[in-house]
């Protein structure tokens, strides 16, 4: 025991809408509206103190459970789950770091809340829609840990506060040193170089390429609308393009025009993210192959390739080292947790995209093993807007990316977030393709609420 652990002793559940200024492509599905889920944890740690933190994570349907079922149907369910976990953290009576708080909800109680949810809906609810759900919970008690505790949360990732070594929660690959034991987070984090990150553009796969498409009746928001005005306005250094996974020629043609565009005006690194529709390896290296052959400079300007395969690899265990042999290959929806980037790494997966909206501590573990076995790291968006964008950023900036960080908040609604970013500007507007993180210096993520000030609507749900 460490005087440090906290215990949960209440908290609040709201539920904020967001829309879109613009569509966003996922895969064969198009995001136009989303709601973010917040959560306000009250703590005490074993001194008596008490504070609280808070956590949010954007119900991104279309990317955490695409499917035939209506919008309607999975985001109504990924709120009700929502608040079964709300229900189930209250009446947790579990202490201690909340590293090993989020770590031991995962694994004792929210699989069997799944199940419990699966079977009383009649909804086959993905263990990727789980985890965004949990999300928001585990970063709140991240923030609560640190705020209680008086220390920014990346401070306290070290021996002096956890309980256990890595070695309870990881094991190496096989055939392996132990690389874990005596080791905690804090030692394969990097030292901040700067306060600033580069940031990533999502060209998604509605957006306009030029601005002789945009349509002449398209609302003057004072944001851009095509990618030629977003690289001069924000200056961007690297753009992620969305591509089909299913239609090679569309997706081949616009790498080509988008990187065309790109590369004339001063961008330097493209990477192509596929949206896991992709079964065969073929797919993906024929577009590679045809590239260097074609258009070199728009090749060797790709830095890497993001989840072209289907996300469950247990059910997709497809061998794709002829697709790594060419370009890093990076997962994303398949990087669950650390267990399933073992398993990435035997099928030839070269790299982990770690998000934030599958929990800090997932995200975490993720990156420890990783960086034990040599693996590459990214930090990938899930254009998290308010107060999402912050322990995001703040992945990218502690985890040692092999460039910067992907955020697209501002694209698709720069409003949201009009409220955090009078306190924290330099995290919601991209200036000569980076984004400043110099605001962040408070306890837990340093989120400054109280400063920010937003109007929340009535809570979902009290508890405590």
């Amino acid at each position: 025991m460490n005087k440090h652990d906290i215990r949960v002793k209440g908290l609040k559940l709201y539920f904020l809408p967001v829309q879109t200024r613009i569509p966003l492509k996922f895969g064969a599905e198009t995001l136009t509206t989303v709601t973010c889920a917040r959560v306000c944890v009250e703590v005490e740690n074993r001194n008596g103190a008490r504070s609280t933190g808070w956590g949010e994570t954007p119900l991104s349907v279309q990317w955490v459970w695409p499917g035939d079922l209506s919008y309607e149907v999975r985001e109504q369910a990924l709120r009700s789950f929502c608040l079964q976990i709300a229900a189930a953290l209250s009446e947790w009576d579990d202490a201690g770091h909340a590293f090993e708080l989020g770590y031991r909800f995962q694994k004792q109680v929210l699989p069997e809340l799944t199940a419990r949810f699966r079977q009383s809906s009649g909804l086959d609810l993905p263990y990727l829609a789980a985890l965004v759900c949990f999300s928001l919970f585990d970063i709140a008690l991240h923030d609560a840990y640190g705020q209680v505790n008086q220390i920014p949360i990346y401070a306290a990732y070290t021996g002096d506060y956890m309980n256990h070594d890595l070695s309870e929660y990881l094991t190496p690959a096989k055939g392996a040193p132990d690389r874990f034991s005596g080791k905690y987070p804090a030692d394969y984090l990097a030292a901040p170089k700067s306060g600033q990150l580069v940031a990533w553009h999502l060209l998604g796969g509605k957006d306009f390429l030029y601005r002789d498409e945009v349509p002449q009746d398209s609302t003057d928001d004072g944001y851009p609308y095509a990618l030629e005005d977003w690289i001069v306005r924000d200056g961007l250094a690297c753009i992620k393009i969305k591509l089909t996974g299913t239609d090679a020629e569309w997706d081949y043609g616009r790498m080509r025009e988008a990187g065309r565009i790109a590369l004339d005006r001063g961008v330097r690194w493209l990477s192509a993210d596929f949206n896991c529709q992709v079964t065969s390896c073929d797919y993906v290296n024929d577009i590679l192959d045809r590239l260097i052959i074609e258009h070199p400079d728009i090749y060797k300007s790709i830095l890497y390739i993001e989840q072209p395969f289907p996300y469950d690899l247990k059910a997709n265990p497809i061998d794709v080292r002829s697709v790594s042999a060419r370009k890093p290959l990076f997962m994303d929806e398949s990087a669950h947790d650390w267990e399933y980037v073992r398993l990435g790494r035997e099928l030839g997966w070269s790299g982990v995209a770690l998000k934030t909206c599958k929990t800090q501590t997932g995200a975490l573990l993720s990156l420890c093993w990783a960086k034990a076995h040599g693996m590459t790291l990214m930090v990938q968006d899930l254009t998290n807007p308010m107060l999402a964008q912050i322990p995001h950023l703040l992945l990218g900036q502690y985890a040692g990316t092999i460039m910067g960080v992907e955020t697209n908040s501002m694209q698709f609604y720069p409003e949201a977030s009009r409220y955090e970013a009078v306190v924290h500007p330099g995290l919601y507007t991209r200036t000569n393709g980076t984004v400043t993180l110099d605001s962040l210096t408070g306890n837990g993520f340093g989120y400054n609420v109280e400063a920010i000030g937003r109007p929340l609507p009535e809570p979902a749900v009290v508890y405590g």
